[in-house]
């Protein structure tokens, strides 16, 4: 009769997982509990596809879309942008107000005409306050294409580059025309104001009179860079009031020059005809635009569109197969539990 260790089918091969039994019968559990080949080369999914492109983000611009771009916010915007309004006189003659700086930009680069700009002063205005004093910088800034258009803003903010922006775009939208004309024989180019003109802005009361040809603009430093930029040569100005005051100053000089399309000389005597507005002449081409506008950003073309999701891809490898069973050991579970070997 022989021992337990003499059985070869006794001695249960070592496992990843335990020893071997030492002592008595062994438990031997028919063989390894082997899974198979794994759990069938994984969970077969397939080929999943792919998520299918994002679409545009709205062009070259990237989230934001192109910086340069000027989108209009007013009727008259969108004439100038589309060309149906080329020329500030159009603006003008139908008394139009100016509500956005591009538009200036738009319609003198048109006509040719170079915008110059000058800082007039730079001063610090404070206000009090329960923590103290809030002190901000205040620009005064003139501009003009010396062709007749002449402007001034004013701005406040806490910084001093950021007062000249403003008081720049501020100037743009209060550009005015400037009437220009002779003294004495009509002889050559327009030179001086047609008209006597005064102008009044606190203290500084500034008086204008037309001058002949080759006299200059006799007047302070400060009045002479804005009669420049509004194309006047030939000129004489008295001032009266506290003119070290520059805004004020400035000011009074800029009510002088609007005055000057305020009388009616009898060369504008004669009847005209009758102009249309360009919004009653042009108001098929503002409501396309507006319904384009109103269509919101969905419509529009480069909008930021994911693209299509793509789709998951052919079939999951057909349901969650893993290997065609589990596979626990090749079949059944080493033929049975056996429990004793014998």
């Amino acid at each position: 009769m022989s021992t337990p260790e003499e059985t070869p089918a006794a001695v249960a091969p070592t496992t990843e997982g335990g020893a071997p039994p030492t002592d008595g019968a062994p438990r031997g559990r028919g063989g390894d509990r082997g899974r198979g080949d794994g759990r069938g080369g994984g969970r077969g999914f397939g080929d999943r596809g792919g998520r299918g492109g994002r679409g545009g983000r709205g062009g070259p611009g990237g989230r934001g879309g192109n910086k340069e771009e000027w989108t209009p916010l007013t009727k008259l915007g969108r004439l100038v942008k589309y060309g149906h309004i080329v020329s500030l006189e159009e603006v003008y003659t139908h008394s139009i107000p100016i509500k956005e700086a591009p538009i200036v930009d738009r319609l003198l680069a048109n006509a040719k005409a170079e915008l110059s700009d000058e800082i007039m002063c730079i001063l610090s205005v404070q206000k009090q306050t329960k923590a103290g004093q809030r002190t901000r910088f205040k620009a005064v800034v003139a501009i003009g294409d010396r062709q007749g258009h002449v402007g001034v803003g004013i701005k406040c903010a806490k910084e001093v580059q950021i007062a000249i922006k403003g008081a720049l775009v501020d100037a743009k939208i209060h550009l005015i025309p400037v009437r220009r004309g002779y003294w004495g024989s009509r002889i050559g180019g327009v030179h001086t104001i047609p008209v006597k003109v005064k102008g009044k802005c606190g203290s500084c009361t500034v008086r204008m009179i037309p001058a002949p040809r080759g006299t200059g603009c006799v007047a302070a430093m400060v009045a002479k860079k804005i009669l420049h930029f509004a194309g006047i040569d030939d000129v004489y100005t008295s001032c009266v009031g506290q003119t070290r005051t520059r805004e004020n100053f400035c000011r009074a000089l800029f009510e002088c020059l609007k005055k000057t399309y305020s009388f009616l000389t009898p060369d504008l005597w004669p009847k005209t005809d009758f102009v249309q507005s360009p919004f009653i002449a042009y108001w098929k081409e503002l409501k396309s635009l507006e319904e384009k506008k109103n269509r919101g950003p969905r419509d529009r073309e480069g909008g930021r569109g994911r693209g299509g999701r793509g789709g998951r891809g052919g079939d999951r490898g057909g349901g969650r197969g893993r290997g065609g069973g589990r596979g626990r050991g090749g079949g059944d579970r080493g033929g049975s539990r056996g429990r004793g070997g014998a």
